[in-house]
């Protein structure tokens, strides 16, 4: 440096001594200026002292020369030493050059600087508030610093630092979020624990609410909460904690909504790998668990987003199960805030856009405003720039005060959950779980979404677990009879022509609802009303059993009875046998209709169809009986067992009779053996008490004699040839009061014949008819077969 500078009001002494590479010397001189600048404070010559700092920052703590810049800043301190409380009108000009020294690369001289500045800030304490994000960007940076010298000076003037402030009424905190917004993504280790160490503190200054900004640093502090060190991790915990209990105190001053998406971020694993990110998502899981249940319908528009993050967790194991808990509260939360009035928006929107047509002028660009247009809300299958395999949302319709469901965002998360083969078990079930929800709360809405939707619950339905295809089957039984599902019979399912008439409580026209006091007639209580939806339903359920046969096989009576308890048993069976009629492929419905006789003739759910069938005392249960012969002919045994449930014994024996036509192969003989041993259930107690009364009921002896001459020597040929030698003589039956019985069994039969006026001649030449297409088949397969091997051997 130039020593014939002029450096005055600075002595030549001063000035050399603060150019000394020793410490002790610019000590000394540290030591005249303090008291150089006292006399100026004495003599109120305010002129030299912003002179004698000028000279000390420009010449000496900006220097090139580091012994100067060390000088510089020691005669700063001094200065502000000697100023005392007036040191508050010069800050700006003390602190900015020795803020500058904090940049430098000589480790000794960014300690001297933070040895300065913390007496500049010791004697100015309150004053320095002004300046305080300048202060805190530099400490921000020292408290990374790799010198541990530097990093123990800038903690003593960190704690300094927080002392003034907790003390202090006047902490300007709407000009430091922004630079704590920005500080908080810092990825240094100390620089985490330093702005940490500063929420922790502000959080505690009763005067200072921090709430009000936490949307600015909420995405920060789950950042930081993925941090290595174990301390950090700590005390970002420590941090989210206490916020959480202010805004369990305060919710209706917290910014739910603007915080929602951020913990939809933080709720889905990026990286499964890490495992600070289990804690982020428990955390982010807890807090939207909180959210939802203080907020509650506020976060409605965000809760396709909310689904995307929560349903994935519902299927994880005993490792993430807080986080899976966590979830499944939020999930439930959530559907409860779905409502019936949900429902009706749309509908007062559009009353209310009328009024308005009528009154204002349309908008300019003539379209009417609609749920969903106007914020470019993301779709719920996207994925959001930035982050990997993570969606969060925009709500629909923000700038309204009124909160609105975003139902199709819903739908579509769903729909992509189910779609996905990867989604756990647990997942599926609260899919579906959702749908049926929707539908229910939401029905005018749902059937929007019911044909994209449709496909993918039949496919559903070859789930590998029972619960995810009960539930499926809800979902399906409610789409198929709610009322809101009832369209124009012209476009409203395939084989629209051919639709056969379902079974509804009488006063109920098809499709619409029944009215609370209406009365349904012996043959069908509870009978629901079934929509267009559920003739479609059926023919797609029957196609797909077609398509896989193992589906059939493993599921289909279970598919078919849960069917049975959801919706009508008779619709159920009704429609099915209806189909079956005009199926192409034989071999197919000869299976399909084996698998409903099974059912029909051993499940417990259909113990009401069975007595209803038994007695044939009603139009409408001969018209089911003619319509399941016609569909049963496909099967000639299960033909027979639905004439023995039906008590139509003699067209039993006259259908037996025409076994002696058909092709008798082992599957046949085999269907033949498990009637036998139906025979001996319970379901046909009141077959074998008739037995008793042989005079009246010589054909059900004849069909079962039949029966037995059908079956080889085996042991059903046993059973039943036992059962048959327990027939008693009609002679030792015979009792005096005989006239009598005759004469009520003659009202009993009379009583049964005035309903099932049925042509069995017709029926028996149908029966005919269909084993006829039956043969020509085999043939025809046979012969392709032989065909096949005769190629083979050449």
């Amino acid at each position: 440096m130039n020593t014939e500078k002029d450096f005055s009001p600075l002595t030549p002494n001063i000035v050399r001594a603060l150019n000394d590479k020793l410490y002790e010397k610019r000590k000394v001189a540290a030591l005249e200026i303090e008291k150089l600048v006292r006399e100026f404070v004495a003599q109120n010559n305010s002129t030299q002292i912003r002179h004698v700092i000028q000279i000390l920052a420009s010449e000496f703590a900006l220097s090139q020369h580091p012994h100067s810049r060390k000088g510089g800043l020691i005669g700063l301190a001094a200065c502000s030493i000697a100023l005392g409380k007036d040191s508050g009108l010069y800050l700006k000009e003390l602190i900015e050059p020795v803020l500058t020294c904090f940049n430098d690369s000589d480790s000794r001289l960014r300690y001297y600087a933070c040895e300065a500045l913390y007496n500049i800030v010791k004697v100015a304490r309150g004053a320095v508030l002004p300046h305080f994000n300048l202060l805190f960007d530099g400490l921000s940076k020292l408290a990374a610093d790799p010198d541990p010298n530097v990093k123990s000076g800038s903690e003593l003037l960190d704690r300094l630092l927080k002392d003034i402030v907790t003390e202090s009424n006047k902490f300007d905190l709407v000009a430091f979020v922004p630079l704590l917004r920005e500080r908080i993504y810092s990825n240094n280790q100390y620089a985490r624990q330093f702005i940490i160490s500063w929420i922790l503190v502000l959080e505690c200054v009763p005067d200072i609410n921090l709430l009000d900004y936490l949307p600015e640093i909420l995405d920060g502090l789950f950042q930081i909460l993925g941090d290595n060190s174990k301390e950090i991790r700590r005390m970002c915990e420590m941090v989210l904690g206490e916020f959480l209990k202010e805004i369990k105190k305060t919710p209706s001053s917290v910014k739910f909504a603007e915080m929602a998406n951020i913990l939809v971020i933080h709720c889905q694993v990026a990286d499964e790998t890490k495992l600070t990110n289990d804690l982020i998502q428990l955390t982010a899981m807890t807090w939207m668990r909180e959210f939802i249940q203080l907020a509650g319908r506020v976060v409605l528009p965000y809760s396709s987003g909310i689904l995307t993050a929560v349903l994935p967790c519902l299927s994880y194991d005993d490792r993430k199960k807080s986080t899976k808990e966590a979830a499944s509260a939020c999930n439930h939360s959530l559907m409860k805030l779905v409502t019936p009035e949900d429902d009706d928006e749309e509908e007062e929107e559009e009353e209310e856009e009328e009024k308005k047509a009528t009154v204002s002028p349309p908008r300019e660009d003539g379209l009417p405003k609609t749920e969903g247009d106007g914020n470019g809300a993301l779709n719920a299958s996207q994925e959001s720039v930035g982050f990997s395999n993570i969606s969060f949302f925009t709500p629909t319709n923000a700038d309204r005060p009124q909160v609105t469901l975003d139902l199709d965002g819903i739908v579509q998360v769903l729909d992509r959950h189910l779609h996905d083969s990867s989604t756990g078990m647990m997942t599926r079930i609260a899919v579906l779980k959702w749908l049926y929800h929707l539908y229910i709360k939401t029905p005018r809405k749902m059937f929007r979404h019911t044909d994209s939707l449709f496909p993918m619950l039949l496919k559903t339905l070859s789930d590998e677990s029972d619960e995810v295809i009960l539930k499926d089957l809800e979902v399906l039984a409610e789409i198929a009879s709610s009322p809101a599902g009832q369209t124009d019979p012209a476009d409203s399912c395939d084989n629209a022509d051919h639709r056969l008439e379902l079974k509804v409580p009488e006063g109920a026209k098809p499709g619409q609802q029944p009215s609370a006091d209406s009365k349904v007639g012996d043959s069908s209580p509870s009978t629901p009303s079934m929509n267009s939806y559920f003739y479609k339903f059926m023919i797609n359920l029957l196609k797909r059993f077609s398509l896989e046969r193992k589906l059939l096989e493993n599921r289909g009576a279970f598919i078919i009875r849960q069917l049975c308890l959801l919706l009508h048993a008779e619709n159920i069976f009704h429609s099915m046998a209806d189909i079956l009629l005009k199926e192409e492929d034989l071999k197919f419905a000869s299976t399909m209709v084996q698998t409903l006789n099974t059912i029909l003739l051993t499940s417990a759910e259909l113990f009401q169809l069975r007595n209803q069938l038994k007695d044939l005392r009603t139009q409408e249960s001969c018209a089911l009986f003619c319509c399941l012969y016609r569909s049963w002919c496909h099967n000639p045994v299960a033909t027979v067992s639905l004439c023995f449930l039906t008590q139509n014994y003699r067209h039993a024996y006259d259908l037996i009779q025409k076994f002696g036509d058909l092709e008798v192969t082992v599957d046949f003989l085999m269907e033949v053996d498990k009637l036998v041993q139906l025979i001996e259930s319970p379901i046909f107690t009141y077959l074998r008490l008739q037995l008793l009364d042989v005079e009246n009921n010589p054909y059900l002896i004849k069909a079962l004699y039949g029966l037995l001459m059908l079956l080889p020597q085996s042991q059903a040929f046993q059973l039943l040839s036992h059962r048959l030698r327990c027939v008693p003589n009609p002679e030792l039956m015979r009792t005096v009061d005989e006239s009598k019985y005759m004469e009520s069994e003659r009202q009993v039969i009379s009583k049964r014949a005035s309903h099932a006026q049925m042509d069995y001649v017709e029926l028996l030449g149908h029966f005919d008819r269909v084993q006829s297409k039956h043969l020509e088949v085999r043939h025809q397969r046979s012969g392709r077969t032989t065909d096949h091997l005769d190629r083979k051997l050449m």
